[in-house]
């Protein structure tokens, strides 16, 4: 009997750790060898087999010239039913190194966490990153798509992929992130160094260009005076934190910005704070706004798809222009004033996380998808030899 297996790739194996151990559980518990191919050497629960190939983000690295001769080897051997990959290089290197694999039969699926093109996106990102996906798209049994926006679009350009799914996203854990009582929360900020009557603003995020945490800075200097308690509580690292710091200096506000690193204590954070604030120009479907919505927290966020996914304007939080600091500074005033339209907001924005896009509810999609793919294992060409 020919063990049945399913490979999961892509660019590094912390995007496993991070958001897909409940869907390798899954397989694991459905009797499958569950692999994994990506760089870095972390351990992985489930896992039969792991390896490390040497993918970099960059297209023009010539790293991914030896991954993929190594990924085409693993999958040739290991005739896989099902592949499932991730991130933009992950995706391209796994779907390009499987086209024999899947011509014997294998199915292969690609979660696009985003398209780099999309509505307001510069035009060399079309230029650039939609004739790989179409292209890319023939090698592909299953685009699963993470937006409505996505989706859409996907259909309209009539992508020549076999099938186009939407799905919510990663999965958010609604039982490790849940509202906390206002004690609680007062304790938590207490025990943090905070005062009770702090209005706590949380964004975790990487420091780069597209997360934009210098428009939050200054939208706090707008706010300074009205909210001497307000504080900005700034999670994650990179290469624009130092230029952060001294915008946060130079606008008088570097004792109300308050920059923690890498955390991995993100849903006690969340749990503490009062307000998710998110300032990035393009995104997928941010799992950072769901995990504070799931904690019960109001959102308001700069308008792009992924925020436009999950927040509904005057439901569960606020949709503002991108670098409308006018606005964004009122709105936060204004909430920061109203208890009872916090809770209302931060009580919608729960309900839609709970029934919509938590890790159950999400699990229910991909099996559907993947049971599809498993019913139809006996007519894999390689079985037979």
């Amino acid at each position: 009997m020919v063990s049945k297996k399913v490979l999961f790739c892509a660019t590094v194996d912390y995007h496993f750790k991070a958001f897909h151990l409940p869907y390798l559980k899954w397989f694991s518990e459905q009797g499958w060898e569950v692999h994994v191919a990506a760089n870095g050497n972390i351990h992985l629960p489930y896992v039969t087999r792991k390896y490390n190939i040497p993918i970099q983000r960059s297209p023009l690295s010539i790293q991914n010239l030896h991954a993929y001769k190594k990924l085409k080897s693993i999958i040739d051997q290991n005739k896989y039913h099902i592949i499932h990959c991730h991130t933009p290089m992950g995706g391209v290197i796994a779907r390009l190194a499987a086209q024999k694999a899947r011509r014997q039969g294998t199915k292969v699926v690609y979660t696009a966490h985003g398209f780099h093109f999309c509505k307001g996106s510069p035009y060399m990102n079309w230029l650039l990153y939609y004739p790989i996906e179409r292209i890319l798209a023939s090698h592909t049994d299953c685009l699963i798509t993470i937006n409505q926006e996505d989706y859409d679009l996907a259909v309209k350009h009539r992508f020549p992929v076999k099938d186009i799914k939407l799905v919510h996203g990663v999965g958010i854990d609604v039982q490790r992130f849940t509202p906390v009582t206002e004690i609680e929360k007062r304790e938590l900020k207490l025990q943090c160094g905070y005062k009770s009557q702090d209005f706590l603003m949380f964004y975790a995020a990487e420091f780069n260009k597209n997360k934009n945490q210098s428009f939050l800075i200054r939208v706090l200097a707008q706010l300074k005076n009205e909210m001497p308690h307000a504080k900005l509580l700034l999670a994650g690292e990179g290469p624009l934190m130092e230029e952060c710091k001294k915008i946060a200096t130079q606008l008088g506000v570097s004792n109300m910005v308050h920059f923690l690193g890498y955390r991995n204590d993100i849903a006690s954070l969340l749990q503490m704070s009062d307000l998710a604030v998110a300032s990035s120009y393009r995104e997928g479907l941010p799992v950072n706004i769901m995990e504070a919505m799931a904690c019960g927290l109001p959102v308001i966020a700069t308008d792009n798809r992924g925020h436009r996914e999950l927040i509904i304007s005057n439901k569960n939080g606020w949709i503002i222009d991108r670098d409308d600091i006018k606005t964004m500074s009122e709105r936060i005033n204004t909430i920061s004033k109203n208890t009872k339209l916090q809770a209302q907001f931060g009580q919608c924005g729960r309900t839609i996380i709970t029934n919509e896009y938590s890790v159950n509810e999400v699990l229910k999609e991909k099996q559907e998808i993947y049971t599809t793919y498993m019913d139809g294992m006996e007519d894999l060409n390689w079985a037979l030899h």
